[in-house]
């Protein structure tokens, strides 16, 4: 009997230990199939950006005419609209007491200065001691000084033009009393007009000092040229925009209008088809196959089109991107590249 059952478990064994390898090949896991995708491969392509922002037109210089001292106007000199040149007398205000405080600050002057030589003679031979010579100096120091406050005093009462421009409308007549507050009318240079804008913050390495931009104004059909003259250094810290400021090239506009500036703008980068822009909540990815392996990389994106979409950050020059067959793609996952597509091929 035991030895029956003895060949029994010789027989047996061997059938349980195939069976139990068998059960373990069939558990274990299947490598799965190269994924089938195609790609594009990075390259430097021209980019053409075109960007519509508002824009204010300023005169090129512009002053409010103000005097610097209260008064009557003795005189007046702002024919409305008028064009004057720099230096040419605006208005005056009333200044014959300074006047007479000059006149009578020079007699002294004189006196003054006869008196210094005079002292200066006699202390030559001894005949003066020093403190009376001194005191003559001062005399005619502040005298001097007396009539340099004066003459500046009077200078106030004085409004002269600054900057050759037009005239804006006269708001006082003559005769009127005026004081520091008084708007006695606008002075502007408007044969060359500024245009100051503002630009989204990832347009700072695409503008440029020296570009040329177009300028819409509302009565006008054709744009107008002009060329940017400054860029603000600092971004706005609330808006998250960069002032820009450019001067017309051609044609009129008026000060204060309100203008669309068109900028358009061609540069090298890297552009993709917009499906291959996986879109997350941190960062944009895009998929790039490297020894047959799906990478999931982070970028950064910039000018958008219809159909495409420019990598800033994030590719390189030659990297080959996943344009199909992303939704079957998992990372670090095999794939196979079907074929090599073109930017503009569907």
């Amino acid at each position: 009997m035991n030895y029956t059952k003895l060949l029994v478990l010789l027989v047996v064994s061997p059938l349980l230990i195939i069976s139990c390898k068998s059960k373990k090949k069939e558990l274990a896991p299947k490598e799965r199939p190269a994924v089938i995708v195609d790609v594009i491969v990075a390259n430097n392509d021209n980019v053409s950006s075109i960007l519509e922002v508002n824009g204010s037109v300023l005169s090129n210089e512009s002053v409010e005419l103000r005097p610097e001292t209260s008064g009557r106007l003795i005189y007046l000199n702002i024919p409305d609209g008028a064009k004057v040149s720099q230096g040419t007398i605006l208005a005056r205000v009333n200044d014959a007491e300074l006047q007479a405080q000059l006149e009578q600050q020079k007699s002294q002057l004189d006196l003054a200065q006869k008196t210094e030589k005079r002292l200066a003679n006699l202390l030559k031979v001894n005949g003066v001691n020093q403190a009376d010579y001194d005191a003559a100096v001062n005399q005619l120091n502040n005298i001097q000084a007396n009539i340099k406050v004066t003459t500046a005093l009077l200078d106030k009462t004085v409004i002269k033009a600054p900057f050759s421009g037009e005239l804006g409308l006269r708001l006082v007549s003559q005769g009127a009393y005026v004081t520091p507050n008084t708007l006695i009318g606008t002075l502007q240079q408007t044969d060359n007009v500024k245009i100051d804008f503002s630009v989204p913050e990832t347009y700072a390495d695409v503008i440029k000092k020296g570009d040329k931009i177009k300028v819409l104004s509302a009565n006008a059909t054709e744009p107008l040229d002009a060329t940017i003259h400054a860029i603000e250094p600092q971004v706005n810290s609330v808006t998250r925009n960069i002032k820009v400021r450019a001067y017309l090239s051609n044609g009129i506009i008026l000060p204060g209008a309100f203008v669309k500036v068109i900028l358009e703008q061609q540069h090298q980068s890297i552009m993709v088809p917009s499906n291959a822009i996986i879109p997350d909540q941190l960062s944009n990815q895009v998929v790039v196959v490297r020894k047959n392996k799906a990478v999931y990389t982070n970028v950064e994106t910039g000018v958008r089109n219809a159909s495409q979409v420019e990598l800033t950050k994030g590719v390189n020059i030659g990297d080959s991107i996943i344009v199909s067959g992303m939704l079957s793609v998992r990372p670090n996952a095999t794939v196979k590249v079907s074929k090599v597509k073109k930017l503009n091929e569907n």
